[in-house]
């Protein structure tokens, strides 16, 4: 698994039928309690799409220690949902648990006794950064609809420039799952002498047809709701819940197996009986609308539409006439790429996509494919072959 050979040979595939899930928070190996921060970046910041936000915050956390020479820090980039809370718990709130906390700490697969671990909430985000539901200084009201479209690019822009900031120069890794893998990808390209490695976990180099159509669906959902308000609720006093209840039970869908929702839910039913009726009957219509239920209590609506949006344009080859191979010709870094067996949404053929464009410039590519049964949802669990994996890729990346 070390970086070195460059060559087609090191494929990987693992086998985990028995995988762990997330499992419980375990105080012994975590980061602890954190505390989020704030940058203020005061100049004008043009968008890839034309539009100047006149300056912007984003909310991070850190965990762990920035070396003397300042080159042990690793970024970590997260999904659509996901936050700057990557790892460890608030005081005041000890059931906030970071999101890869399973995968992050003293003696994790990605180290901090090593590393100097970096998680931004990204800007557009609804967790502290700037986004829709800050208040935009032309009109002294929440953005809302008026907010920009941002892309994988501007996100990657800006969290150079929180690097700066903070005088990292150059990152030992970026790592990320599913968009997080996208923006991981987007810096080997954007930044190729500020990142050493670049960890694609459960990503693609663009989406499909189909995941487009799943996410306007979604969009939908939201942009339909009553509540909705062209996308200034805020000032209305309500909510689309309607509409982000809806939007998540659909991805929640596609972000998990057959096999996994067989095996947990099958066709069990709440009352042990057929009652005919439209209420929830079935164990996994409760478990959808307690999903949807608990994301419309705390994710922004106007954020929600942002994020789907940068994936739908996330296509690094789009510049280079459709040739991904083109798109990657420039990237130094090495480059860790992880898919799992039953991720349907970003199938295993999407890695392999990347995988092969970065060995026709002879690049230091090394790919894992994971046996799982938890759907796309899987880079967030605990799977012992997978951590082993990422675990084993860190440690031969001298700090």
């Amino acid at each position: 698994m070390a970086p070195g050979p460059r060559n087609a040979d090191r494929v990987f595939h693992w086998s985990a039928a028995s995988a762990e899930t997330q499992g419980m928070y375990d105080e012994s190996n975590s980061v602890g309690a954190v505390r989020p921060q704030h940058a203020l970046f005061p100049e004008p910041f043009r968008l890839r799409a034309g539009a100047v936000l006149p300056g912007y915050e984003l909310v991070f956390e850190t965990y762990g220690e920035l070396n003397a020479a300042k080159s042990n820090a690793v970024l970590v980039c997260h999904a659509l949902s996901g936050s700057h809370h990557v790892a460890g718990v608030y005081p005041d709130n000890p059931m906030a648990i970071g999101w890869w906390d399973n995968l992050i700490g003293p003696g994790k697969p990605l180290d901090t006794r090593r590393f100097f671990v970096i998680g931004v909430n990204n800007l557009g985000g609804c967790f502290g950064s700037t986004g829709p539901a800050s208040v935009n200084p032309a009109t002294g009201s929440p953005w809302g609809a008026d907010f920009p479209v941002v892309t994988v690019e501007d996100w990657v822009r800006c969290q150079a420039a929180l690097a700066d900031r903070l005088g990292i120069e150059r990152f030992a890794a970026v790592i990320g799952g599913s968009l997080g893998g996208m923006q991981a990808l987007q810096w080997a390209i954007d930044f190729p002498d500020r990142v050493r490695h670049s960890l694609v976990i459960a990503a693609a180099p663009k989406l499909t047809a189909q995941n487009i159509a799943f996410n306007d669906v979604a969009r939908q959902a939201i942009l339909t709701d009553p509540d909705f308000h062209g996308g200034h609720f805020y000032d209305k006093g309500v909510v689309p819940v309607r509409g982000l209840r809806l939007a998540r039970m659909l991805g929640h869908i596609t972000y998990l197996s057959d096999d996994q929702m067989a095996v947990k839910f099958g066709r069990m039913l709440r009352s042990g009986a057929l009652r005919y009726s439209f209420d929830v009957e079935f164990e996994i219509e409760s478990y959808l609308r307690y999903q949807g239920d608990k994301f419309a209590g705390y994710f922004d609506a106007n954020t929600y539409l942002l994020m789907t949006k940068a994936l739908d344009y996330f296509d690094p080859a789009l510049e280079h006439g459709g040739n991904l191979s083109a798109a990657l010709a420039g990237v130094r870094a090495g480059i860790l790429v992880v898919a799992f067996s039953t991720d349907w949404r970003f199938a295993p053929s999407r890695s392999r996509e990347i995988v092969s464009a970065l060995l026709e410039h002879d690049c230091d590519v090394s790919y894992a494919e994971i046996e799982s049964a938890s759907g796309h949802d899987s880079f967030l669990m605990a799977d012992r072959h997978y951590h082993d994996v990422v675990r084993a890729y860190l440690e031969h990346i001298e700090p």
